[in-house]
């Protein structure tokens, strides 16, 4: 299996003029595991977006395999699955259909990919209910549950287990080990432990 390498060098991040971090490094590879630690507003949610291509770095550079990231953010977008605080669920659709209509765009087939990916995390008897009937837990594990729908090399996850009780931070927990063992890497902001096994920590 080849090994990939995500790599960010004297990156830089500006908030309103304001510097939220300078001269920030990490590197990851395939299997690998990123946990970004630290208090409200010290840039973990910036250097997830930056990492992303949602949010431009002031300085430094993300390669992907030794190739700049800017180069081709097309193609790094393909190869990314980034979750943010807001859980983007659609409420007058059923659990089953917003997993349908994300698995349409990240190139999954919704007719076999939805019914596992909702098992995954737990949530396979609320399929048909419509997600505007969801408790704030669930629609954060039907969010999470479109992590399952396709394979991407990088999943970048806000604040994941936000909302989650014990039971589902297992799930979610297995569901980011078996992303790393297919060789796939994981970029996770929290504030609680999750016990990813032999993840790197940058605080």
């Amino acid at each position: 299996m080849p090994v990939n390498r995500f790599e960010g060098i004297s990156l830089d991040c500006l908030r309103s003029a304001r510097p939220v971090f300078r001269g920030l490094a990490f590197q990851i590879e395939s299997g690998g595991a990123l946990v970004l630690t630290g208090p409200n507003g010290s840039g973990k949610s910036s250097l997830l977006r930056l990492m992303a291509g949602l949010l431009p770095p002031a300085g430094g550079t993300l390669s992907w395999n030794g190739a700049a990231v800017a180069d081709d953010p097309d193609a790094h977008r393909l190869r990314l699955r980034y979750l943010g605080h807001l859980d983007a669920v659609k409420p007058a659709l059923t659990a089953a259909e917003n997993l349908a209509f994300w698995a349409g765009l990240m190139g999954g087939d919704p007719d076999t990919a939805v019914a596992p990916a909702l098992d995954a995390l737990g949530i396979g008897h609320l399929s048909d209910l419509p997600a505007r009937f969801l408790s704030a837990g669930q629609k954060r594990r039907l969010n999470l549950a479109r992590l399952a729908l396709a394979p991407a090399a990088i999943w970048l996850l806000d604040e994941p287990a936000t909302a989650l009780d014990a039971e589902t931070t297992d799930r979610l927990r297995a569901l980011i080990q078996r992303h790393r063992d297919a060789g796939g890497m994981a970029v996770v902001s929290t504030h609680s432990d999750l016990g990813l096994k032999d993840a790197d920590n940058l605080d």
